[in-house]
């Protein structure tokens, strides 16, 4: 066994020695996402024809579903309401807004799992047909629901007679576009990813 000198110390220890190689000439970074415009338009049209057609569905919807008003025939010939009728008018406002907040929850849904076309260009087409759909929902809803409700040919006094549901505020329409902006932007926040997961490249 080999003794040190004294007054000499032992050399630290030191690990393998590794080559130094230069920096890169480059930092490699992530592809930044970028709004796609052009590859989104035509399938923006299709999601908005779609979104809109969907109001023909709500539309009828709401002809079966709200209630029609009663009114009596008086002595002069003209209707008055029955007793608590009045209220069937906001019943037919009421269920308009219901269906077109639950299309405007499924349209925002159904467009955000079209994973590869998700963005900014999408969802205003989405919000484009909801609008565009609820109009049709109104339109085609109160000329189904007056076929539904016919009015009489003739009518005496004391008759009872059935006026068919009316939507007494076009804003009614809006609530189908703001509920698919709003939802399909929760989506988006959530999601948590700067390309909202539609795949780079």
């Amino acid at each position: 066994m080999s003794e040190q000198p004294v007054g000499e110390q032992a050399a630290p220890h030191r690990g393998p020695e590794y080559p130094i190689f230069p920096p890169p000439a480059y930092a490699w970074r992530p592809p930044v996402p970028h709004v796609v415009v052009k590859r989104d338009l035509l399938p923006s049209v299709s999601v908005l024809s779609t979104v809109a057609l969907l109001g023909l569905a709500v539309g009828w919807l709401w002809s079966r579903l709200a209630p029609p008003q009663r009114q009596v025939i008086t002595q002069d010939g003209k209707p008055a309401n029955l007793i608590d009728e009045s209220y069937h008018r906001f019943d037919g406002l009421v269920i308009f807004m219901l269906l077109c907040v639950a299309a405007g929850v499924v349209a925002a849904v159904a467009v955000w799992f079209l994973r590869e076309r998700r963005g900014p260009v999408v969802m205003v087409a989405a919000t484009a047909g909801g609008a565009l759909g609820g109009w049709l929902a109104m339109s085609v809803g109160k000329a189904w629901a007056d076929g539904r409700w016919p009015a009489p040919a003739s009518v005496k006094p004391l008759d009872i007679v059935s006026v068919p549901p009316s939507i007494e505020s076009a804003w009614a329409i809006l609530l189908w576009p703001l509920t698919t902006a709003l939802v399909y932007g929760v989506l988006a926040a959530m999601n948590g990813m700067d390309d909202l997961g539609r795949r780079l490249g």
